[in-house]
């Protein structure tokens, strides 16, 4: 008995499912106290969580990501971390996704609660990320791609994407100030581009580079021309839609002097309902600006910001690297689909192997529902509701209500008997390849 230990042990991993107590980022940016759903749900999940008020709770961390990496909350379990306990029983993230990731977990499932804006940024394809991290590793720390979809949990609101020229040159056109920044010739140039796809792009990408290489005093003192206009205007009662002149007195306010502040009139403005997705490739240019989301995303911290920042901004890199596509808002929102075989299934499946978010919607009427087995490891949130949760492999049932965050190993299957009278929601982060 005692010569085949070792195959005993992998045969019999303990407890593959267990719940999590997860890291929590107090960035200056996020809502603060009991306003911020990260707050909310971190109380939640533990009664003996005190929530300070002045404090801002910006990102609760779901993962094994180094700066991040939650603690198993059980303490029959001797790994104190996920990622401990991945290093140690990497058969739990499923075979494909262990040997496609090299034995780590793909994701990093957040919730984010915003308050002012975060920079406009965009996030480097692999390629670029490798060079940029070979180049300058104080600025780029890793050489992973960082695509990431956004879900609404309340009505959510940020940049993403350049706009539709149309609606680029009518702001050249009613927003002087701006206008003064990009130039007459460039302007008229990107006039002369509409309909040549290719040409389009080649020109809107040297009136962003113009911008944002403007020098400091002149592009203050415009934002400072606008910014007072735009400000007598509204107190006279004029309608200030035409200068979109709301979110340029928001951010001028959270940035004052600060060249992000003109990026309002070359990208989309995006609100979502909550349910609503918005799915961030390689090179496009966004900024979160309002709101509560979930946040998926491939396990990286590559940021090459462009404004609303004090930090490195890398002007050259970024004007470089976009993807100059205009595209209207709409076609910005990331559509989920029903799985076909759980009604109470949404899929947000991006374009990329790194993660797969799904939204669990049980009606009232359900009292026992199954989290069906999936060939990777994923992480359960439960925004409403409560159940018990049951599997073959805990080591004992797991309370949920809002807040609980679950680890559940590849292949196994969770039973749940809720107790709550208004059903549940939950989001799952997983990797399906």
């Amino acid at each position: 008995m005692f010569g085949n230990g070792n195959k005993t042990r992998a045969a019999f991993v303990p407890s593959p499912v267990f719940p999590l107590t997860c890291a929590v980022q107090t960035y200056a940016w996020g809502k603060i106290g009991l306003d911020s759903e990260v707050a909310q749900l971190v109380a939640g999940g533990d009664p003996l969580a005190v929530i300070e008020d002045g404090k801002p709770y910006a990102e609760l961390w779901m993962g094994a990501h180094p700066k991040g990496d939650a603690q198993i909350k059980d303490n029959r379990i001797a790994q104190t971390t996920l990622g401990q306990w991945i290093n140690h029983f990497p058969a739990c993230l499923g075979s494909k996704v262990k040997d496609t990731f090299q034995g780590q977990l793909p994701f990093l499932f957040k919730v984010l609660s915003v308050n002012t804006a975060l920079s406009i940024q965009a996030h480097p394809d692999r390629e670029l990320a490798a060079r940029l991290h070979a180049q300058f590793p104080e600025h780029y720390p890793d050489n992973n791609h960082k695509p990431e979809m956004a879900i609404a949990l309340t009505r959510f609101q940020g940049l993403c994407g350049f706009r539709p020229v149309e609606e680029i040159l009518g702001f050249l056109k009613s927003v002087p100030e701006f206008h003064a920044l990009v130039g007459n010739a460039a302007t008229e140039e990107l006039r002369c581009s509409i309909g040549d796809a290719v040409r389009t792009s080649q020109v809107l990408k040297k009136c962003f580079t113009r911008m944002m290489n403007c020098e400091k005093k002149v592009f203050v003192d415009q934002l400072n021309m606008l910014v007072k206009r735009v400000t007598e205007e509204g107190a006279s009662g004029k309608d200030t839609s035409s200068s979109n002149g709301d979110l340029l007195l928001r951010l001028h306010s959270q940035y004052p002097g600060d060249i992000g502040c003109f990026s309002i009139y070359f990208l989309n403005h995006m609100v979502l309902d909550p349910g609503q997705a918005m799915f961030l490739g390689a090179n496009e240019p966004h900024a979160y600006l309002y709101g509560d989301c979930i946040e998926c995303m491939a396990c990286s911290d590559n940021t090459v910001r462009a404004g609303l920042t004090p930090k490195y901004i890398d002007v050259n890199t970024l004007c470089e690297m976009l993807n100059y596509s205009p595209a209207p808002a709409s076609s910005k929102i990331f559509p989920y689909v029903q799985d076909a075989a759980d009604p109470c299934v949404s899929l947000y499946d991006p374009p990329v192997p790194d993660f797969t978010v799904m939204r669990i919607q049980i009606p009232v009427s359900v009292k026992q529902y199954t989290v069906a087995p999936v060939d990777s490891a994923s992480i359960l949130l439960v925004i409403e509701g409560a159940a018990t949760a049951t599997s073959a492999a805990a080591l004992s049932d797991v309370p949920l209500r809002r807040g609980t965050v679950l680890f559940v190993s590849a292949n196994e299957t969770v039973s749940l008997h809720i107790t709550s009278p208004s059903g549940m929601t939950m989001f799952r982060a997983c990797c399906l390849l």
